[in-house]
């Protein structure tokens, strides 16, 4: 049977937040006063008698009106109960990817404790309405709370603040949006890039500080489109580099192995142009895209690479004690060396 809850108020009891049954009557009852959008079920037709098709007609629009209001009252409390189930799920997770021949099992294994508090910051996104489609992955929610050591209301803050920036910045649209033309001379003065994979499957990123000559880069190029270059590196890493790895390695990747080549860095390098660009580049790396530059080595790194090192020798530049010199790629960080050129990878 249908009911009403709801706050009401019956003439002479003063009762309110109780269930009403259409089929009760009661005499005592000479006035029905309800608020909000159960209004119009508050009629004198409850007084008397009234006809079958009159009955019908009241608990169908009564129905609707039920559906209605639970809808829009639950709407949210229901995303954050359905949001939990999709991390009830086992701790070696496999996922899978279809191409036109073949089926590519990805190993994707999850703490439980880890499991459970993206379950809870995912909930907590959810209702504060701070969860876009486009960002409702488990991985880059986790990395927003390590960096913020599990603090849910922190990562919150950090997250909203996120959104904003790339609202502002125009992140979503940047790899449609913008074209980095001058590439070849940024990296004559600027030498940096990814180049190969670690052994875990993680791509190598590598900058070459001491190379840097910050006067003759902010000739080639200007900050801002520097910094929108930066960005849009970033996100190739997302949409295009780290599934690739993740297909090569079989296995989830999302954060890479940085190596800051240091050799010959000096004052000549670290002019104020080149300390606020290195901040700028610091502060969004470190606000919208944390735990993603992963472990970071400085070389010279010949001195140290030995069996624990996680780096193959074959996929390290020469520059830095390696045996690759992609010479005819114009050199290691022209490249761009990695699963992601693999055309058989890119098909899947």
């Amino acid at each position: 049977r249908a009911v009403f809850w709801g706050n009401a108020g019956v003439v002479g009891d003063e009762i309110e937040g109780f269930w009403l049954s259409l089929e009760q009557r009661s005499s005592s009852v000479n006035r029905l006063a309800m608020s909000g959008p159960l209004d119009r079920f508050a009629r004198p037709c409850f007084e008397g008698s009234s006809s079958r098709e009159e009955r019908r007609e009241r608990k169908s629009d009564f129905e609707n009106s039920e559906d209605e209001r639970r809808t829009r009252i639950g709407s949210l409390k229901k995303k954050a109960i359905n949001a939990s189930t999709k991390f009830r799920h086992s701790l070696k997770k496999k996922s899978r990817r279809k191409s036109d021949s073949r089926v590519i099992s990805i190993e994707d294994i999850r703490d439980v404790e880890e499991l459970q508090a993206v379950d809870a910051f995912r909930q907590t996104l959810i209702l504060e309405e701070l969860l876009p489609p486009r960002h409702d992955d488990y991985h880059m929610m986790l990395r927003f709370l390590k960096a913020r050591k599990f603090d849910i209301e922190k990562a919150k803050h950090m997250w909203a603040e996120m959104l904003q920036w790339r609202k502002e910045f125009g992140a979503d649209t940047i790899m449609e949006d913008f074209e980095f033309k001058e590439i070849d001379e940024v990296l004559k003065y600027y030498p940096q890039g990814h180049h190969g994979v670690d052994k875990e499957g993680k791509p190598v990123y590598i900058e070459r500080l001491g190379k840097v000559d910050p006067n003759k880069l902010m000739q080639v190029t200007t900050m801002e489109r520097y910094i929108k270059y930066h960005v849009q590196g970033f996100e190739k890493c997302f949409v295009v580099k780290f599934p690739a790895c993740s297909i090569a390695a079989k296995r989830h990747i999302d954060s890479s192995t940085t190596i800051i080549d240091v050799h010959g860095l000096g004052l000549k390098n670290l002019s104020k142009a080149a300390r606020e660009l290195l901040d700028r580049l610091q502060k969004i790396d470190g606000n919208n895209y944390p735990e993603v530059l992963g472990n970071r080595y400085q070389s010279k790194l010949l001195e140290i690479i030995d069996a624990r090192w996680s780096i193959l020798i074959s996929e390290l530049p020469d520059f830095l004690g390696g045996t690759c010199t992609c010479s005819d790629q114009g050199g290691c960080l022209r490249s761009d060396k990695g699963p992601w050129k693999d055309p058989n990878i890119l098909k899947v």
